[in-house]
């Protein structure tokens, strides 16, 4: 009986991923990782030429991203049927090898294969390597600390109503903004509303090559590539108060 390793592999630098991950996935006989259909995969860039010559790989081509709305129940099915299919076929791998799965940033954190081991769970055993969550290398691209002493940071999606997103910008010291993409717009307007607009930060591509720091406020906010965090710095304003 084998196992399914689920291996974070950090923010997008093949050097900030763990030792015990690099050790995994160089000795992978079997290796799987998501990707959007056509597109060689985030997870899959992160570990190239760190691959064995005789790997086998599982490309897991997701059905749908951005094409429709994600709350409609198309969407829900469709993504319910992939996770169900990859599942089980994870399922009938393991049962005779070790199979690792690619996952950017740390697993426990919004990653795509926590849908998958809530279908593996007393199926086959399951091991999660913790990796770097991709905010972390991005506010270190910054170079500011994004929380000071009693700071709160609140950490949201930019899928959420530009209501929701201004209030939690009101009622938060630091913020990190996740799939930021094409809802830029309304993240920008949000910010500006809750008069935080100025103190925003841009990463696109964190940690890699192509990487971009700019404040949000100087950014075209046409132009915005799927790996993009928005985040704004907490003030440290208990600590200053202390002082």
């Amino acid at each position: 009986m084998g196992r399914i390793i689920c291996c974070g592999l950090g923010p997008g630098n093949p050097d900030l991923m763990s030792v015990r991950a690099d050790r995994e996935v160089r000795a992978a006989k079997h290796v799987a990782y998501f990707r959007k259909k056509g597109r060689a995969g985030q997870a899959r860039r992160i570990v190239d030429g760190l691959l064995a010559k005789d790997v086998c790989e599982y490309p897991m081509e997701y059905p749908v991203t951005t094409e429709i709305a994600f709350d409609s129940p198309e969407y829900v099915g469709l993504l319910t049927g992939f996770y169900d299919e990859w599942a089980e076929r994870l399922a009938r791998i393991a049962r005779a090898a070790d199979i690792v799965v690619l996952c950017e940033g740390d697993p426990y954190f919004y990653g795509s294969f926590m849908h998958l081991r809530a279908r593996l769970q007393r199926r086959v055993e399951i091991e999660v390597i913790a990796g770097i969550p991709g905010m972390a290398g991005c506010w270190n691209s910054v170079g500011l600390p994004i929380a000071l002493g009693d700071d709160v940071m609140t950490v949201l999606m930019g899928t959420l109503s530009e209501h929701e997103l201004e209030q939690r910008a009101r009622n938060s010291d630091a913020l990190v903004i996740m799939k930021t993409g094409r809802n830029l717009k309304k993240v920008r307007r949000a910010l500006a509303a809750a008069g935080r607009l100025g103190e925003a930060w841009l990463i696109e591509r964190g940690t890699m090559p192509a990487e971009r720091v700019a404040r949000l406020k100087d950014v075209d906010e046409t132009e915005c590539p799927y790996f993009a965090v928005v985040l704004v710095h907490g003030r440290g304003r208990r600590i200053e108060a202390a002082e």
